[in-house]
């Protein structure tokens, strides 16, 4: 009898799976002998529902690997492409997901989970025992890459493009802990944790380097348009120990954490002089510190309807810093070194009362204290040094009410009283150092925030969240000694006696089921906020209005079950937001910033059969606030249009054996970069489950 030949699904499967060290058989229907009792007398299979189908049938399977591979195929601006879809731009692949857990012995589980995804430098890994009523311990490894475009800026008039290189900046960051815990019965809960993290890598910076006039450009005005970048490498160990303890109907805690860190950044820039010389600038920044965290809680039930709470913690952090700088042209300095000292002190007193059914009221207050003082200087002189202190006390309140059917009320007040002091002598500014400054302001602060907002459930598929809330924010500064002359650039804040932020919020959600298969989510939110400013007196310049932003933000869901077998979703989401400032009136390089976008996401599952399910996306965003001022600066504001599709078909071979197939297709239009940055891509990637 001739054996038919085997699916390509079947010959993938066993494949993939002989990797794991499993031997299924893949043979299709009618592959048995004649002599097999089976291939005579069949057994009926048991009949599954499509919900045993993906949960893995009637057997429940603890375990479970996951395998994948595929691989971009992107074109045009690369970076680009790496830094939106945070991936590499190539083949990448490995263990999508793996868990495994096991009995060792009476009440002891053992768990491990992973994922390793190389090329994409992505990979976890967690080890846990914990034995029921002693204790655990806990080792954690997670290690991502994320990817930054370091491309300079485009100046339309001459098209000119400063690109920085084909691929993107790269950045690892990782975290290790290792975690202990003892939970005995009637004794103490004590946990000590232990956290290295690190940032390695490079990454760009908002800050471009400057060209100088371009001979084509007729302004002749400076641009600032090469690649600048940073080169990371930090990192930080934790020491965490707490111990917390239920005395009667009071619970208890005190804890303490040690932070220590070293961080050496370096700023790179690279400048073009009239002549087109290149003029490149590296500034080293190196700063260590430590950090000792000292906190205490408590948790008392007085009484049924009375709840108290306190917290309390100090801490102290030390710093260090260096620094030097080499451009050319100068100015240039080695040696920089200085230091830092910070002490804190906080306290919060909590009470929740419920004196009625339906009434619940919770008072607050939150006292902190600051005192610090920095200094700096070369090997020669010292440049600067300031000391401060601010104390603030925030009250707080907050009522709640059912007592009306369907109804919730609720409240808040939020008020904060704060004074300090900043001392400043030496110099500021770049070297050779600027005449020596000397000024002492002293500054109140009153904040205050009100919220109201209602939940209404008028019928059983219908519910209504609206929210309203104001916030102001006032500083005042009283300069009693400043040796700088008014037109100074070191004036900060000495420039300024008065300056307060305004907020005004309002939002709504209504989420309406008109049916058990038709969900919609309807959403808005409308703020505006102002900053007024008030300068010195011998300026000539009274209360000024300096910024004013209106913001508006519309959102619609919809979610439809019309079959049992398919699901369809639809969002939608429009923003309208634009901050206007007097500089705007008077200065054409500076414009008033919006950021108008919309957006919207489809998405859809239809199970084609009780083992094979099908899922289509697509997303779109566009953005058109790009104006080309370039005749007066350098173009900024968002145009671009992005948009991608996905689908998905996943097949369950077998019951612990699920196949996952994805194509994905994605576009970039950008047009202050005058269509540098567009790109395309495509993807294909595919997977294996297998549970066990």
């Amino acid at each position: 009898m001739k054996r038919p030949t085997p699916s390509f699904i079947a010959c993938l499967s066993r494949w993939l799976l002989s990797l794991l060290g499993v031997s299924l058989s893949l043979a299709p229907a009618g592959a048995a002998g004649a002599d097999d009792p089976a291939a005579t007398e069949p057994e009926e299979a048991p009949v599954l529902s499509p919900e045993e189908f993906f949960e893995g049938g009637t057997k429940t399977y603890a375990n479970w690997i996951e395998l994948g591979g595929g691989s971009y195929f992107p074109s045009g601006n690369t970076a680009q492409f790496q830094q939106q879809q945070g991936t590499q731009n190539d083949v990448f692949g490995g263990i999508e997901d793996f868990h495994y857990q096991r009995d060792l012995g009476k009440d002891v589980l053992f768990k491990m989970d992973g994922r390793a995804i190389f090329d994409n430098e992505d990979y976890k890994l967690s080890l846990d025992f914990r034995k029921a009523e002693v204790g655990y311990i806990k080792f954690d490894y997670e290690q991502f890459r994320t990817w930054y475009n370091g491309d300079g800026g485009y100046y339309p008039p001459t098209d000119a493009w400063y690109p920085l290189g084909d691929d993107a900046l790269a950045l690892d960051r990782g975290e290790l802990t290792f975690e202990a815990g003892l939970t005995l019965d009637n004794a103490p809960d004590v946990t000590f944790k232990y956290t290295h993290r690190f940032r390695e890598g490079e990454k760009s910076s908002t800050e471009w380097g400057v060209v100088s006039p371009d001979p084509a450009d007729p302004t002749g005005v400076r641009r600032y348009l090469t690649p600048s970048t940073y080169s990371i490498d930090e990192s930080v160990d934790i020491f965490e120990l707490d111990v917390a303890h239920q005395i009667k109907a009071t619970d208890l805690g005190v804890g303490a954490r040690y932070e220590t860190g070293s961080l050496d950044d370096t700023f790179n820039s690279t400048g073009y002089s009239p002549l087109g010389t290149a003029q490149p600038s590296t500034q080293n920044n190196g700063t260590t510190y430590d950090l000792l965290n000292v906190t205490a809680f408590s948790e008392t039930w007085i009484k049924k309807n009375l709840f108290f709470s306190s917290g309390f913690m100090f801490a102290n952090l030390d710093n260090d810093y260096s620094g030097s700088r080499q451009a050319t042209p100068g100015p240039n300095y080695t040696g920089l070194n200085g230091g830092s000292k910070l002490q804190e002190y906080a306290l919060n007193l909590n009470l929740m009362a419920q004196p009625w059914k339906h009434f619940t009221i919770v008072p607050s207050v939150r006292v902190q204290q600051q005192d610090w003082d920095a200094d700096s200087g070369l090997p020669s002189a010292s440049i600067a040094s300031s000391n401060g202190d601010a104390l603030d006390v925030r009250e707080r309140l907050e009522l709640r009410y059912t007592g009306v059917t369907n109804w919730v009320f609720y409240g808040r007040g939020e008020w904060t009283q704060g004074d300090g002091n900043l001392n400043e002598s030496g110099g500021i500014g770049l070297i050779p150092i600027p005449p020596s400054v000397q000024r002492q302001t002293e500054d109140s602060r009153f904040f205050q925030k009100y919220v109201a907002g209602l939940n209404w459930y008028p019928v059983r598929r219908l519910s209504l969240d609206a929210q309203y809330y104001f916030k102001l924010h006032d500083y005042e500064y009283d300069h009693t000694l400043d040796s700088t002359p008014n037109n100074s650039g070191n004036r900060y804040p000495a420039y300024i006696v008065m300056q307060d932020f305004q907020t005004q919020d309002a939002n709504l959600r209504l989420t309406w089921r008109p049916s058990m298969k038709v969900t919609l989510v309807t959403s808005y939110d409308f703020q505006y906020s102002t900053v007024n400013t008030e300068p010195d007196p011998i300026s000539g310049v009274g209360d000024t209005e300096t910024s004013q932003t209106l913001s508006q933000i519309f959102g619609q869901n919809i979610t439809w079950t019309p079959w049992s077998r398919l699901f369809l979703s639809l969002g939608f989401n429009y923003v309208l937001s634009e901050t206007k400032t007097p500089v705007s009136d008077y200065v054409q390089s500076v414009l008033n910033s919006e950021n108008n976008y919309w957006t919207l996401n489809f998405s859809s599952g239809f199970a084609l059969t009780d083992k094979t399910d099908l899922n289509v996306g697509y997303f779109f965003y566009q953005a058109d606030d790009y104006v080309d001022n370039a005749e007066y600066g350098v173009p900024y504001g968002a145009g671009a249009v992005q948009q991608g599709v996905t689908c998905g078909i996943t097949h369950r071979l077998r019951e612990n054996i699920r196949l996952n197939l994805r194509y994905g297709f994605a576009t970039y239009e950008d047009e202050p970069s005058g269509g540098n940055l567009d790109y395309e891509s495509h993807l294909v990637y595919g997977s294996v489950q297998y549970r066990f």
